[in-house]
């Protein structure tokens, strides 16, 4: 059996569906179904009911720079309390497998193509500091169950994820959603400029979230590995750039605007997918300007 956690949530909707279309046995649980991972109670009697084999943790609390400035405490307590019981409730019920995605912000500030050896060569970027030790601390974790219970986590490093039904909250988006919302937002009151934050030049990564969903599935039967294993392409685009797409993709009229008062996050992050690929024996294949086309459709039919 299966477990999905974060099942409601951007990443855990989208691996459901590709677990159903394959015709696979699941069960799925988030906050919003009941089972509030940070209780450890809660969490332990979830998994000695449905005795899960495999899990993929899609359960995380998180959201963009805006987000993670006004809620470091809370994105800390969280998630290592998330981390924690999952662990602990997974080696008590006798988990086989758990793939446990990890961002890319887990990387040292001074990396540009972000390659597995590299993952300890220094600091994380002050912006993305709590989040991005969080999400490490989940691979210190897994080592160290690994170590003492034999427990089999596969730790995979994914780049922010995009696509349709993303957050396109104020707060809780990453920069590609919070480009779309005020974008579409401006088109339909004909606002002459868009405020786009930053200096415009940092570049990043995308994935698709099914290229997001389709990583994790597979990593149900790869091959086990106690190192943390990089998904991408090894392929960015600017700030800048990406708001200029997705300003044609809308086709909006008006200005796009910088304001360098606003913080930039991490110069460059992309990463080398080169071991993923051999790994799971598949990379990701979206198309970025396509994806962006389909998520600013899903946004301008269904956002608010």
């Amino acid at each position: 059996m299966i477990l999905v956690t974060g099942a409601t949530g951007f990443l855990g909707k989208r691996v459901c569906r590709l677990l159903g279309a394959q015709g696979r046995e699941f069960v799925r649980t988030s906050r919003s179904l009941g089972v509030d991972l940070r209780d450890a109670a809660a969490t332990l009697a979830y998994f000695e009911e449905h005795r899960p084999t495999k899990v993929i943790n899609c359960a995380a609390y998180v959201g963009g720079i805006q987000f993670g400035t006004k809620h470091p405490a809370e994105l800390f307590h969280n998630n290592l309390l998330m981390t924690l019981n999952l662990l602990a409730a997974a080696q008590a019920t006798g988990v086989r497998r758990i793939v446990n995605p990890i961002s890319n912000c887990a990387y040292p500030a001074a990396a540009t193509l972000f390659k597995e050896d590299e993952f300890w060569d220094g600091p994380l970027h002050e912006s993305v500091l709590v989040y991005g030790f969080v999400r490490k601390a989940s691979w210190v974790g897994s080592w160290a169950y690994k170590q003492q219970y034999g427990l089999d986590v596969l730790n995979l490093i994914l780049s922010n994820m995009y696509g349709p039904d993303d957050h396109f909250e104020e707060e809780r988006s990453h920069a590609l959603g919070a480009l779309i919302m005020k974008i579409v937002k401006a088109k339909r009151e004909r606002a002459p400029q868009v405020i786009v934050w930053g200096s415009g030049k940092p570049v990043r990564e995308w994935l698709h979230v099914d290229d997001g969903a389709e990583a994790l599935v597979r990593g149900l039967s790869a091959a086990a590995t106690e190192q943390p294993v990089n998904v991408g392409v090894g392929q960015g685009i600017s700030v800048i750039e990406m708001a200029e797409l997705i300003k044609r993709v809308v086709g909006y009229a008006g200005e796009l605007v910088l304001d360098p008062s606003k913080p930039d996050g991490a110069p460059y992050k992309t990463v080398d997918g080169t071991k993923g690929a051999e790994l799971l024996r598949w990379r990701p294949s979206h198309d970025f300007e396509q994806g962006v086309r389909d998520t600013v459709d899903w946004y301008m039919e269904y956002g608010k």
